[in-house]
């Protein structure tokens, strides 16, 4: 029997009418766009045609097959918006009624004199049309037969209530629809969202070729779980940063969306949203407190050790111990405090916890005062920061958020964990020198078996020590210009450049400074009695290696241009036994695949221990 598409439904969707769920189908499908995968569909009520785009959330719809040229599908949430003076729709969720099916009609594209007078539709013969992709499509079943799909006749377009009284409605100013986060892209007119405020980051000020400024940015979470964040410059500053509550509710509209920028901004959103002098913020009342506070995706401490480096990720645990807190210089002058935790869950793991700022001092402090009088409390981490120098930990950022006994599943299962079977449990620390594999994690291997094992040449890396000598510093390009700003609590650290005589211009920043950081990348030769191998180390490396910082020694050899004392001190370092903590892993370098060693730490030989370490490989069965 035929499944009839809706009449006059592209015609419906051009005026206005985003209420309705017709059918149509598909004609074609294209693939756009090269740094962002969207697919662009012609759809059609079997007499008119119209271009629309499908939100990147539904792709896989496409790459399963399970819409493709030629499919029935009902359009289940959809808007109309126009693109460079065209109509386009924009399919936010459609549901496959017929997979395969012949083309239904003789359409046209729609243009903007065709009417809206309802007109007849061929129909698709449900015997040759292969079956429905779920058991959720709008067919209906009785005994053997099947019903055809028959949409009633919609009524005229109502726009949605506003939620908010701006008066009466001009001409082309409907109200926005609120729609879901997961459902924002550029490609519509008005939206709004509804979210609760999860984490609000400090006010920033900055400076750059256009003169001064301020920023400050904030997260959302909605009713479906989605995740987006706000930033506010400048007059919208001033506007919004007094009135922005971590977790109250709040109506946006009018921000424009532009990609997020992944260096600073780690939810799973492609768009941020920027507020203007036009956008709406609105406090909402949480009548059924429907929204979530947070959203957490936990992960074991076991799965930290094969974390990339400076990934964010989500962690709860219990704590063991609390650290004081000890003042930390940053490398723009300023202070700042610190403070170690250790923490450890089922997983059979530990990780250090580094409190920054004014964690250190309020959750820190709490913690504390918790440990000495006999309790351990759980400890739910959102945001924290992978670092992999000398092993795995984890540190707070500016977007952090520490909950301190949360009341929720988690938490209970892991207090209940502790307290009959965790809190005998020894569990093995993941931080510091400690490395994977080995007694105390040690791998000790010689240069020569770098090569000849093929270290570094699988999808993780090897983490080695060696014991060797170094031969031979590269004293041309022994440090770089950094970045010195901080993002958050972060130091920027890229590469800069001159910009005029006297300032430095940061590309990632886009702002100028008169003074930048000089950092260690070092590169020298190491030796042992099996062979020789290049390695490179980084800051703090660097400062182990030669006992100064790069500043120091930069301005010894281009502003002192005291060559003496500058060669005494790299000839000091050479031919003396370092024990070398070694990230091995292979990168490409243009079109070359290449093995990088890196120096996560160097230590001098401490001749004792060494010794000791030598007589434990002698077989203590061995006949003399």
């Amino acid at each position: 029997m035929p499944v009839n598409l809706t009449p006059n439904a592209i015609a419906a969707i051009n005026a206005g009418d985003v209420n309705a769920k017709p059918l149509v189908q598909v004609l074609d499908i294209k693939l756009i766009g090269s740094t962002q995968e969207r697919y662009r569909f012609l759809l059609s009520d079997a007499v008119l045609t119209q271009h629309a785009m499908l939100a990147t959330q539904l792709n896989d719809r496409v790459k399963s097959g399970g819409v493709r040229k030629g499919s029935v599908v009902q359009l289940i949430e959809y808007i109309c918006s126009t693109v460079q003076n065209r109509k386009i729709i924009v399919v936010l969720n459609m549901e496959t009624i017929i997979p395969d099916c012949e083309i239904i009609g003789n359409p046209k594209m729609f243009t903007e004199s065709d009417t809206t007078a309802p007109k007849a539709v061929q129909g698709c013969n449900l015997e040759h049309a292969g079956s429905t992709s779920n058991g959720n499509s709008s067919l209906k079943t009785s005994g053997n037969k099947m019903q055809s799909f028959r949409p009633t006749v919609q009524p005229s377009y109502q726009p949605p209530p506003n939620y908010r009284n701006h008066g009466p409605i001009l001409k082309n100013e409907a109200p926005a629809r609120i729609i879901p986060i997961a459902a924002l892209n550029p490609y519509q007119g008005r939206w709004a969202i509804k979210a609760r405020v999860t984490v609000k980051g400090d006010l920033r000020r900055y400076n750059n070729a256009r003169g001064d400024g301020k920023v400050f940015s904030f997260d959302l979470l909605d009713l479906d779980g989605g995740e987006i964040r706000v930033t506010c410059f400048n007059a919208v500053v001033d506007r919004f940063y007094e009135s922005i509550e971590v977790g109250k509710v709040y109506m946006i509209s009018k921000g424009n969306l532009k990609p997020a920028q992944k260096n600073f901004n780690h939810l799973k959103n492609e768009w941020e949203i920027f507020l203007e002098a036009t956008s709406n913020v609105e406090l909402c009342q949480d009548e059924d407190g429907s929204i979530p506070k947070q959203l957490f995706s936990f992960r074991p401490i076991s799965e930290i050790e094969n974390a990339d480096n400076n990934s964010i990720i989500d962690i709860i645990a219990i704590v063991i111990s609390v650290n004081p807190s000890v003042p930390i210089l940053r490398k723009n002058g300023t202070e700042t405090q610190r403070r170690i935790l250790n923490i450890k869950d089922g997983s059979g793991r530990s990780v250090e916890l580094t409190l920054w700022g004014d964690f250190c001092n309020r959750e820190g402090q709490q913690l504390q005062e918790m440990l000495d009088s006999g309790d351990f409390p759980v400890l739910a981490v959102k945001s924290g920061k992978v670092s992999d120098f000398t092993g795995k930990s984890i540190g707070t950022i500016s977007t952090t958020q520490l909950f301190i006994n949360p009341d929720f599943q988690e938490a209970q299962r892991l207090r209940d964990w502790f307290d009959h079977e965790g809190k005998n449990t020894a569990s093995q620390s993941i931080s510091r020198d400690v490395m994977p594999g080995g007694p105390r994690n040690e791998i000790r291997k010689t240069v020569s078996q770098i090569k000849d094992e093929g270290l570094g040449r699988s999808d993780k890396p090897d983490w080695i020590t060696v014991k060797a000598t170094i031969s031979f510093i590269k004293t041309d390009t022994f440090c770089y210009t950094a970045c010195p700003l901080m993002i958050g609590d972060i130091q920027c650290n890229k590469k800069v450049t001159k910009s005029g005589n006297t300032r430095w211009q940061c590309d990632r920043c886009n702002q100028e400074f008169d003074v930048c950081d000089y950092r260690y990348l070092l590169q020298a030769q190491v030796q042992d009695h099996t062979g020789l191998t290049w390695v490179t180390a980084f800051q703090e490396c660097g400062e182990e290696i030669l006992g100064c910082s790069a500043k120091e020694l930069y301005d010894l050899k281009y502003e002192e241009q005291d060559e003496i004392r500058f060669g005494d001190i790299i000839q000091s370092r050479l031919f003396k036994d370092y024990l070398f903590r070694l990230k091995i892993k292979e990168e490409m370098y243009g079109e070359e695949q290449r093995v990088k060693i890196t120096v996560v730490k160097a230590e001098k030989v401490n001749y004792s221990a060494e010794s000791g370490f030598l007589l434990n490989l002698i077989p203590k069965n061995r006949q003399y």
